[in-house]
């Protein structure tokens, strides 16, 4: 059952622009799969491996800038950017690696935000090359209705279900629990725990990179207070795979649903708009309390909850 379930999802998905969508809910649903792709990314490093990161706004501003800048200098099709920012941002995984992946703990974290908050400042000053604040904009856009989008992202999220599915079943995956259970007894037992964090952590970011690269071929716009943000990327990131569940393969999923589902509800309440980062934080909140391993991850919880208030 567990294998028949992805494939049958997969092509109901497949199906959804066939029943005649409004551009709106299929611009949530094209938003749904992305932020399901950035918390797959995510809970392969911070999950599975267990380093948690802040700074993946950091990858995810990378593969859009790399998409960006090849439309912008190059004059290449910016979905160039979705293959070459493999190539990028595995550069700058390993660069960040490399610092970053010396500390442990609250120490990587803080590691990681700093990496974030230093590539957007340095994108705001690279004018000659990122256009600084001005940002990049993409004049001639692909298409001018959402499908094909719709059917790209999906791709990409299906591409990263398997490729998540298969590293976490393989030794690799065994690998990254036992650096996440315990380090220094996986370094006893002669598990290289850098050479697989660093492999994690590149995994996890080419992934974040890619999904960056497509937000500016399907946005049409960038600029590295948007796309190297850290409350509405690396946070909102963490959040969706906290809210659906940490180390579980639909979790991120789950969660992207409700935390994009949740924004529009906020933003439609012209008094409650600016405030939902605040109401995010009180669902995170009550989700670590009541649920610590997220909705997926407590699902048997939530069952027994159901099952005791029928009864009651």
């Amino acid at each position: 059952m567990k294998r028949i379930l992805p494939p049958v999802i997969l092509v109901l998905l497949a199906l959804l622009p066939l029943l005649g969508l409004s551009s709106y809910w299929m611009h949530i649903f094209i938003l749904v799969i992305m932020w399901a792709v950035i918390g797959m990314a995510w809970n392969l490093l911070g999950g599975y491996c267990g380093q948690v990161s802040f700074g993946h706004a950091a990858f995810f501003g990378v593969g859009a800038y790399t998409a960006g800048i090849l439309y912008n200098k190059a004059g290449l099709s910016g979905w160039w950017g979705l293959p070459l920012s493999i190539v990028a941002v595995t550069a700058s995984a390993l660069v960040i690696g490399f610092i970053c992946l010396r500390l442990r703990g609250p120490f990587f974290a803080l590691g990681t935000l700093a990496m974030g908050v230093i590539l957007r400042v340095t994108t705001e000053n690279l004018r000659s090359l990122t256009e600084g604040d001005l940002g990049i904009m993409i004049r001639e856009r692909t298409w001018t209705e959402k499908t094909w989008y719709f059917y790209i992202i999906l791709s990409i999220a299906a591409s990263t279900y398997f490729v998540v599915r298969k590293v976490i079943e393989s030794k690799l995956g065994y690998y990254f629990v036992a650096i996440r259970e315990d380090q220094d007894a996986a370094e006893s037992l002669g598990i290289n725990t850098t050479f697989y964090k660093n492999i994690a952590l590149c995994l996890s970011a080419v992934i974040t990179g890619i999904a960056g690269a497509f937000y500016t071929n399907y946005m049409g716009y960038i600029d590295p207070k948007v796309v190297f943000a850290l409350h509405d990327i690396s946070i909102v990131t963490i959040m969706v795979v906290m809210v659906g569940g940490v180390a579980t393969f639909w979790g991120p999923a789950v969660g992207a649903v409700i935390m994009v589902l949740l924004a529009e509800l906020i933003r439609s309440i012209p008094k409650l708009g600016a405030a939902h980062h605040t109401l995010f934080g009180i669902l995170l909140i009550v989700i670590i309390i009541f649920l610590p391993n997220g909705i997926v991850g407590d699902l048997p919880k939530l069952r027994k909850i159901f099952r005791l208030g029928r009864t009651s």
